[in-house]
C-alpha cells in the first residue's frame, strides 16, 4: 500500500511542500525513514507508534513500513512531521480515506497520547499552502489564529488530536474553519506598556531620538550609570510608525520559525525590542548554528536592537553586525545549504564614557587616566561607529527635574510628528528602489536630496575640518540634516538643520580619547 500526505519545511523564513510517502509490503517488520531527516524526525517513529496505538487505531508491527520525505535532497527538521506520518501510515493500513488528503497541508507535533502540540514555522507555511493552491490547513489547536491571518482562500482547521484529524477527513467529525479579523487584532495589542512621559529630563536626548525614528537612523548614547540611557531605549520603539499588515506577517513569520510566538498568538502587532546581553555569541547575535536559526538581528527586523555597555561585547561580535547593518539581511552559509534572513532593524547602543563610568561627569570624579579611556573607546571599530548616524551625550539628570511633578511628552504626540516626516521621505523616495527613509540613501540620493546653500557648505566644511570626519561621517551629517528638516516639515537644508546635525557625532570628537 503507497499513501500520500503533504507537509511543509521551512528554508530560512519561507517555507516549501513536503510529500510524506509511505509504502508498506512483506511480512517483515521494519521502520525506515529516508529523505534526509534529522534526529528530531528520526524520533518521531517512536512518538507516532505511540500516537497511534493510544489513540486506539492498530499499527501494523508485521510489515515492512518505509517512509519518504520529499523533495529527498531537502533537510527536514523539527516535530511537525509527527501528524503528516501518522495520518500517512494509517491511510497506508486502510484506516484513513484518501479522499480530502490532496487538499491539505497538514503540521503538528504529537504527545504519545495523540493529542497535538504547536509547532514552529506555521505562518510561513500557510502562506506557502496557500500559494500552492491548497483548500485548507490541518494544524495544531494553538497555531490556528497565526495561520488564519492569512486564510484568503485558505481554510484552517484546529485540531486537539490524531483522533480528530482522522474523523475530520473521513467526514465523521465536522470542524469550522477559523476565521480572525485582522483589525480587532490590531487595535488589541497595538499599544506599548512604556511610554515616554515617564522620562524625566533629557530633552535633548528625547529629540535624538525623535531624529533617529524620523530618518531610520542607528543612535548611540553615552553617559555615565544611571543617567537613563536604558530607561530611553526601552521607550525607542513607541515612537517608530505603527507596524504595517506586511511588516507585521514578515515580523511574524521570523518569531514564528524560531519558536518565539505565544501559545495562540496571530500576530506581532507591535514594533519589536531586543536587548541581548554582552556575552551573546556572534552566532546567537546574527544567526546560526548546526541547523541554522535566526538570531537576535532578524528578531529586530522592523524594530529596535538594543546593546547596552557596547564596549563590553566582543570585538568580533561587532564586527559580524556590520554587514546587516548596511545591507538589512544576513546571509548564513553552511556545506549542505545557504539561509537569508531579513535583519532591517534600528541599532540603539549605549556605553559608559570610560572603564568606570563617570569621565566628564561634573558630579563624580573619574579615577581612569587617558590610555585607559582610549583603550576602552578603542573596542569599538571605526568602520563600526560610522554606521551609527547619531551619537549623543546622556548626562547625569539633576535634582530639579527628578522632582519635577510634570510628565514627559506622550510617545503618541512623538510619534505624530515622526510619521508626518516619514509621509515625506515616503513621497520623497517613491520613484527610488529600496529606499524607505533617509538613512537608506546612497551617495547618488544624497547628492540629489541633501543640497546645502553656501551658509550651511561653510558651517559643514568648518566642522569636518576641525573634527577630522571621515567620508562616511559626512554622508550621515547630510542624512541627518535631511531628516531634521523633514521633521520642520522645511523643503531645504537650513544651516541650523546642519548645525544640529553636528552636534550628534559626539564620539568623533577628540575630547573622547583624553
Amino acid at each position: 500500500m503507497l499513501s500520500k500526505v503533504h507537509s511543509s519545511a521551512i528554508n530560512g523564513i519561507d517555507a516549501c511542500i513536503v510529500v510524506v510517502e509511505t509504502h508498506m509490503e512483506g511480512n517483515v517488520p521494519s521502520f525506515h525513514m529516508v529523505g534526509l531527516p534529522d534526529n528530531t524526525v528520526r524520533e518521531s517513529r517512536e512518538r507516532v507508534i505511540s500516537a497511534i496505538k493510544n489513540s486506539g487505531f492498530t499499527f501494523s508491527f508485521n510489515r515492512r513500513i518505509t517512509i519518504n520525505l520529499a523533495p529527498a535532497d531537502l533537510k527536514k527538521g523539527g516535530t511537525s512531521y509527527d501528524l503528516p506520518i501518522a495520518l500517512s501510515i494509517l491511510s497506508a493500513q486502510g484506516e484513513l480515506s484518501e479522499e480530502k488528503l490532496e487538499d491539505f497541508v497538514i503540521l503538528g507535533e504529537l504527545a504519545l497520547d495523540g493529542t497535538l502540540r504547536p509547532v514552529r514555522g506555521v505562518l510561513s507555511s500557510a502562506v506557502e499552502a496557500r500559494k500552492k493552491g491548497k483548500k485548507g490547513l490541518l494544524i495544531p489547536y494553538k497555531n490556528a489564529k497565526e495561520a488564519a491571518v492569512v486564510a484568503q482562500g485558505l481554510q484552517v482547521f484546529p485540531i486537539q488530536s490524531l483522533t480528530d484529524a482522522v474523523n475530520f477527513l473521513n467526514n465523521v467529525l465536522p470542524i469550522d474553519p477559523l476565521k480572525v479579523n485582522l483589525d480587532d487584532i490590531f487595535s488589541q495589542q497595538q499599544s506599548y506598556p512604556l511610554d515616554f512621559r515617564d522620562v524625566k529630563g533629557q530633552e535633548h536626548v528625547k529629540r535624538s531620538l525623535e531624529v533617529a525614528a524620523a530618518g531610520g537612523h542607528n543612535i548611540i548614547m553615552i553617559g555615565p550609570p544611571g543617567s537613563g540611557k536604558t530607561m530611553l531605549a526601552k521607550r525607542f520603539p513607541t515612537i517608530l510608525p505603527n507596524l504595517t499588515l506586511d511588516e507585521s506577517l514578515e515580523t511574524t513569520k521570523i518569531h514564528s520559525v524560531a519558536g518565539l510566538l505565544s501559545p495562540g498568538q496571530a500576530l506581532i502587532t507591535i514594533r519589536p525590542f531586543r536587548s541581548p546581553h554582552h556575552t551573546v555569541s556572534d552566532a546567537a547575535l546574527v544567526g546560526g548554528g548546526k541547523y541554522p536559526r535566526p538570531g537576535e538581528v532578524s528578531l529586530a527586523h522592523h524594530g529596535v536592537l538594543f546593546l547596552d555597555e557596547l564596549p563590553e561585547f566582543k570585538k568580533n561580535v561587532l564586527e559580524v553586525l556590520r554587514q546587516p547593518m548596511e545591507d538589512g539581511w544576513v546571509t548564513i552559509s553552511r556545506a549542505s545549504m545557504t539561509l537569508t534572513y531579513p535583519a532591517n532593524f534600528l541599532l540603539a547602543a549605549a556605553m559608559n564614557p570610560c572603564p568606570c563610568g563617570y569621565f566628564s561627569d561634573p558630579l563624580h570624579e573619574c579615577s581612569c587616566n587617558p590610555p585607559q579611556i582610549q583603550k576602552y573607546m578603542s573596542r569599538i571599530s571605526g568602520p563600526l561607529l560610522d554606521r551609527i548616524d547619531i551619537h549623543v551625550e546622556v548626562p547625569a539628570v539633576n535634582y530639579k527635574d527628578l522632582a519635577s511633578d510634570m510628565d514627559g511628552e506622550l510617545s503618541s504626540l512623538i510619534r505624530e510628528r515622526v510619521i508626518m516626516a516619514r509621509k515625506l521621505q515616503t513621497d520623497r523616495f517613491k520613484k527610488e528602489r529600496s529606499i524607505f527613509s533617509n538613512a537608506h540613501m546612497e551617495s547618488r540620493e544624497i547628492r540629489r536630496y541633501c543640497r546645502l546653500d553656501n551658509e550651511g557648505r561653510i558651517r559643514l566644511k568648518t566642522a569636518i575640518t576641525k573634527l577630522g570626519l571621515s567620508a562616511r561621517a559626512y554622508d550621515r551629517i547630510l542624512k541627518v540634516s535631511r531628516t531634521i528638516a523633514d521633521l520642520a516639515q522645511s523643503e531645504r537644508i537650513l544651516p541650523e538643520h546642519i548645525g544640529e546635525a553636528i552636534q550628534y557625532r559626539s564620539l568623533d570628537r577628540q575630547l573622547w580619547l583624553y
